[in-house]
């Protein structure tokens, strides 16, 4: 629906009709995108007509930019110590000579 009023206002109907739902479905989404300031609705005579705030898009996309950077930083933390890791083993494994085998004299393996 976001999508859709990206490009101008919509009506209720129209923001409806990709999604193959009822109008009373799809006012209960609006409502919500109301509640969260991302849509205004404003009736003419019975037709409802939705328009998109972006400015708090724009707010929303601040703060997922921000989290976004969070994480990244933390998982290339991680990435980092596990490579480490990765490489300690290795290294580990390189210098342990390989164990002879157990068997006991006279039984075959």
């Amino acid at each position: 629906m976001l999508h859709r009023l990206s490009t101008s206002e919509r009506t209720v109907s129209e923001l409806a009709t990709p999604f193959n739902m009822s109008l009373a479905g799809a006012s209960k989404h609006i409502k919500v995108l109301e509640a969260a300031g991302l849509v205004q609705r404003h009736v003419q005579g019975r037709t409802h007509i939705c328009t998109l705030q972006a400015a708090r898009m724009a707010e929303a996309q601040e703060w997922l930019r921000y989290y976004e950077q969070f994480w990244e930083e933390r998982l290339d933390d991680l990435e980092d110590m596990l490579r480490a890791e990765d490489r300690a083993q290795a290294a580990k494994a390189k210098r342990k000579p390989a164990k002879a085998s157990k068997t006991k004299p006279g039984t075959k393996e």
